[in-house]
Order: structure tokens, then sequence, then C-alpha cells
């Protein structure tokens, strides 16, 4: 039975820092371990990039796992269609708990692949008795700018939320975003599709700046997941800094009774 309290505000802990990714972009490998370490009982998942994999390989999400730690493998698969279906399968028999596809050129063969690659993800989970990762979309403007093909400004944003579109009619778990994206990709595809974000700021270094986004800000927007990277593994108490963005989640949900109600009842993987 899931637990939950009758005011919108209280959650429970574990649900908060399930929402709560940090990056390892660190300078090694062992420096990576040591903060998955420190931090792996208090959060809900760690971001493991290319530069990360190509210094450590399978093992080193096989390392992550091994300390109980979930992954979110970011290495934004582009290729060809098969060649991408091939690297998803890789990243699902490594158990991580979700990964990222670039939505490149032109968008109906990007439909395609992201339609391939899900059914053989969800194929090879069936036959092989593996957890199913979500799949998400790489949606950020820098990254449509660099591969884009489509004769519509790959700078607009409506190109995010035509991406956005795609992925869910291919069914998609959901796509990575910057927070201001976030309410226009909700909108788009409404409340069961995943947003991860990154770029968020903490509360206190954000205040000085007109523009800057929060954790709050972002999950009160509609993204379901935050990533934070250099706030939490440069900050003296990493455990403090995780807290403070942990109580910053909160926050944004009390302004957001109705995601209250989704963060308690997480949607099926």
């Amino acid at each position: 039975m899931t637990q939950y309290w009758p005011f919108s505000g209280l959650t429970r802990q574990g649900a908060l820092r399930e929402r709560l990714i940090v990056s390892l972009d660190l300078r090694d490998r062992e420096e990576a371990l040591a903060l998955v370490n420190h931090l792996a009982r208090v959060v809900g998942m760690f971001k493991v990039g290319r530069a990360l994999f190509v210094g450590g390989g399978p093992d080193f999400i096989r390392e992550i796992r091994r300390r109980g730690a979930e992954v979110f493998l970011d290495l934004k698969f582009h290729d060809s269609p098969q060649k991408v279906l091939r690297a998803a399968v890789e990243a699902t028999r490594l158990g991580v708990k979700m990964f990222d596809i670039h939505p490149y050129g032109s968008t109906c063969g990007s439909t395609e692949m992201m339609t391939r690659t899900r059914a053989e993800v969800a194929r090879i989970c069936r036959t092989e008795g593996l957890r199913r990762p979500s799949i998400l979309a790489v949606a950020t403007l820098a990254e449509l700018k660099s591969a884009s093909s489509s004769p519509r400004a790959p700078g607009s944003p409506d190109r995010v939320t035509e991406i956005a579109r795609f992925a869910a009619a291919a069914s998609l778990d959901g796509v990575v975003t910057w927070p201001h994206e976030v309410p226009r990709v909700r909108d788009t595809c409404g409340r069961r599709f995943i947003i991860v974000t990154s770029g968020v700021r903490l509360r206190e270094a954000a205040f000085p700046a007109a523009h800057a986004i929060t954790a709050a800000d972002a999950i009160r927007a509609g993204a379901d997941y935050v990533v934070v990277g250099s706030p939490i593994w440069r900050a003296a108490e990493p455990l403090r800094a995780v807290r403070e963005i942990t109580d910053d989640i909160e926050r944004g949900l009390r302004g957001n009774p109705r995601r209250t109600f989704e963060i308690l009842n997480p949607r099926p993987v």
C-alpha cells in the first residue's frame, strides 16, 4: 500500500529523493565511486555521461549498481536505427533505470527509430526477465541545433515540443530538456510523460539571479526529475546539499498539490 499523508505538502523523504539525479561528471572513476558510496542511501539516481562511461565502461555501471544505486545512462545514443537499437538493448541488460537517445535527422526517421527501439527493449525484457528502463528522447535546444536537418528552425521552442510529441507518439517514456521548456512539454504531452531537467540552482545560489531556476521552480512547472551536479559534489557537505535540494523539491510539490499525488504514486516502469 502506498504511504501518504492527507496534506499535499507532506511527502515521504524516500519519494522526494527518488526525484533527484546526481550527475557524476567528475574527473575520474574513483572520485565518482567515492561520491556514490557517500550518497547512495539518500539519492534516487546517478547520471553517467560519455566521459565516465568511456573511462569506466560497462563495469563502471555495474559497480554503481552493486552499491544499490540506480543509473541514468546519459549517452544520447545517436547512430543508425539498428545501432541505436543494439546500444539500447545492452543498456537494458546493464540494469540502468533510464537512458536517452537522440531524435536526430528527419522526423519520420526519428520516430521510426524511437518506435523500434522501444519495441525491442520491451521484447528483450519479456524474454530475458529484465526490468524495463525508461527511455527518454533528448529535447534540449543546444543538442537539437547540432544534429537537426529539419527545415524548421532548430533553435525554436516549437522544435522542443515537436520532438516531445514525436517521442510520445513512439511510446517513449519522456524527454530530457531544460527547465524553461518544461511547461510547454508538460502541456503538450500530458501528466504521465516523464520530464527530466537539469540546470537548476540551489535556492541560496539562485537568489541574486532574476532568471535562475530552482528545483522547486522546475517541479512546480511539471518536471519529474531534476539533475544536479557541481552544487552537490563541490559542496563542503554533500549530504547537506542533497537535503537542501530535496527540501526544495518538496516546496515545489506544495505549490502543485496535483503532482504530490503523482510523486507518491509513481508511474509504473
